[in-house]
């Protein structure tokens, strides 16, 4: 019971959240860009002469039971008749800043998981949307809407900017990628033609995934805490192993980090794939130099030369030389 003249119990909202999962994202970018791929098993992914795997494969190609993540050779004797594609990162960040910006229109609290995938709070929303099932309704037709406008209508209501606006629809854009929000990791993987068993290689491999890593680390400003090396075995095993320390966004660190890691496993088996991916980013200058390590301030230096070097003349302008006798050496 309440008494008379009391405040009444507060009534919890119910929280409504969509989940919204862009299924087949990369096949249904590709199939919407090239009309003459609509109706046919699209597999993006690897080269199918190679040792790759399939990254996303359409609702045509899974008829034939080729899914993501599977072996790309696999793929290819399962579906010898479909379209295969690389990968175009690029094209499928562009389009997925696109729809995120669709879900921000609904809710400020947006939370994107992947490239492909976000999770929305449509709480108390409804006086603006409707009940979330008609909000969730209302996002499907606005998405296909905004990928749809022709050019002209596009041109009349928004003057010269219309035919930038139609390409962006379409996923067609000249300009730098821009990533949308911090990045939740950053990585590096190779699969190998021949299946490894030779550490030296392996290390090698390693010492480059985490210049590149690196690079892109100082390019968002970011530095990471977590470093995670990834192995996958012949036939198809996968295994994954990490540390954590200091934040850091130099190349030799996070290679020394992952390659600890390297060497605590017994590598009695052939190696098909090996990967290193930092993560737990934060802004980078907010860590703690090695206090063992004199020449960490100077690796920093050098590392911001070497990044003007290759906005300049390009990546891989300059490498550690630890690389040049894997460079030089013949597949």
């Amino acid at each position: 019971m309440v008494e008379e003249g009391a405040p009444r119990p507060r009534r919890e909202r119910a929280r409504a959240i969509a989940h919204v999962d862009m299924d087949a994202f990369y096949a249904a970018i590709e199939q919407r860009d090239r009309p003459e791929l609509r109706g046919r098993p699209v597999i993006v992914g690897a080269d199918p002469a190679g040792r790759g795997v399939v990254s996303t494969a359409s609702y045509e190609a899974r008829v034939f039971g080729v899914r993501s993540a599977m072996p790309i050779g696999r793929a290819a004797r399962l579906c010898p008749h479909g379209a295969f594609l690389p990968v175009d990162m690029a094209k499928y960040r562009s389009v997925s800043g696109e729809v995120m910006a669709i879900l921000a229109a609904f809710s400020p609290l947006l939370e994107p998981v992947s490239v492909d995938e976000a999770f929305l709070d449509l709480t108390g929303t409804a006086s603006l949307f409707g009940p979330p099932a008609a909000a969730v309704a209302l996002i499907k037709r606005r998405i296909r809407e905004q990928q749809a406008v022709p050019r002209p209508v596009l041109a009349r209501r928004f003057g010269k900017h219309g035919a930038d606006l139609a390409d962006l629809a379409w996923g067609r854009d000249d300009r730098p990628v821009e990533p949308y929000g911090v990045p939740k990791s950053m990585g590096a993987e190779e699969t190998f033609e021949r299946d490894c068993r030779d550490a030296e290689r392996l290390r090698a491999t390693l010492r480059g995934q985490a210049e590149r890593v690196a690079a892109e680390l100082r390019g968002e400003g970011c530095a990471a805490a977590r470093v995670t090396l990834k192995l996958r075995y012949a036939p198809f095993e996968t295994l994954t192993r990490s540390v954590t320390g200091e934040p850091t966004q130099d190349g030799l660190e996070l290679y020394r980090r992952a390659c600890g890691l390297l060497e605590r496993l017994d590598l009695v088996r052939p190696v098909r794939l090996i990967g290193l991916s930092a993560s737990e980013l934060g802004p980078a200058g907010v860590g703690q130099l090695g206090l063992f390590d004199p020449q960490a301030v100077r690796r920093e230096r050098l590392a911001a030369v070497v990044d003007r070097l290759a906005a300049r003349f390009g990546d891989g302008t300059v490498i550690p030389a630890a690389l040049l006798s894997r460079r030089r050496r013949p597949d």
